[in-house]
């Protein structure tokens, strides 16, 4: 089974220390990388597409060393955060291009170029000039670009941020699909784009992984420290100073309040509930001894 191994991994920028010994197995399937804006994860990430130098530690891929640049970049797509592409071409010319630049010929093109678009629902729209395109078209064009070659290893970095609901959900599709024949890792501070397409997951946080696991494993971490209090308005001031809110329903004078706790609160009519994926994640960022502000900034 293809797998990327990452041992002990640093990188300054600077004085700055971006990655700080980082230690991560990724095996095959969607692997779903976690954090907060500035948490470190697209460094990580353009250092697995061999665009960024490590100061030392080790990474493979695919059994490859990413020093091999050349041999990485043969077998991985990358998807950036910020993905732009020849705007005065339309969608077809663009990946025609970028076809002919990876060494593809005319057949192998039109073969693969013709199977992606229908994947990422762009045969329509692929006489339009890639400047015309909506956000979500864009990034699945994106997709598109990445899987050209084939890849083993397809990287997206914080891909669904600012789509509508319906392109989320279209795009975590496409990757879900992707991911049955390669090693495909998405990172995103969107807790719900993890929890609803990954089942392996690492959190990173200040250039550190803080938890690596399984989605289910984390929610278990999180379990009998999640609790609800129906309380009234006025007092709600108070509650997001003493504990972490992740969670407010609001219902005239009072309001259903989520909680997260270490221990059982001191709070009439306070209940026990089950975590979710987004309670886990921010009782794993308190549990780390991270800054967690789940209520007042």
């Amino acid at each position: 089974m293809e797998r990327i191994e990452i041992r002990n991994v640093n990188k300054f920028y600077g004085r700055k220390h971006a990655l700080k010994d980082i230690t991560l197995t990724i095996n095959q399937g969607m692997f779903g990388l976690l954090g907060r804006n500035g948490a470190g994860k697209t460094t990580l990430m353009k250092t697995l597409a061999g665009l960024h130098q490590k100061k030392d530690g080790s990474i493979t891929i695919c059994g490859i060393p990413v020093e091999n640049s050349k041999e990485i970049r043969s077998i991985t797509g990358y998807l950036p955060q910020e993905f732009s592409m020849y705007p005065n071409m339309n969608v077809y010319e663009a990946l025609d291009y970028l076809g002919t630049l990876s060494g593809m010929t005319k057949p192998e093109r039109r073969e693969r170029i013709d199977m992606l678009l229908r994947k990422v629902n762009l045969t329509e729209h692929q006489r339009k000039k890639v400047k015309a395109l909506s956000g979500g078209m864009k990034r699945r064009l994106g997709i598109a670009q990445a899987l050209l070659h084939n890849p083993k290893v397809l990287i997206v970095d914080e891909p669904t941020a600012g789509l509508d609901p319906e392109e989320r959900i279209r795009f975590r599709n496409l990757l879900t699909d992707a991911a049955e024949e390669r090693i495909v890792i998405l990172s995103t501070h969107i807790v719900g784009d993890i929890e609803a397409s990954c089942e392996d997951i690492a959190i990173m946080n200040d250039g550190r992984i803080l938890w690596q696991g399984t989605v289910s494993e984390l929610i278990q971490n999180a379990r009998g420290k999640v609790f609800t209090v129906s309380v009234h308005r006025k007092y709600l001031p108070q509650i997001k100073k003493d504990y972490i809110v992740t969670g407010m329903l609001i219902q005239e004078e009072y309001n259903i309040v989520r909680i997260i706790s270490d221990y059982f609160p001191d709070l009439q009519g306070i209940s026990p509930d089950e975590p979710n994926c987004e309670d886990a994640y921010m009782y794993c960022l308190y549990q780390n001894g991270c800054e967690v502000k789940g209520g007042d900034e």
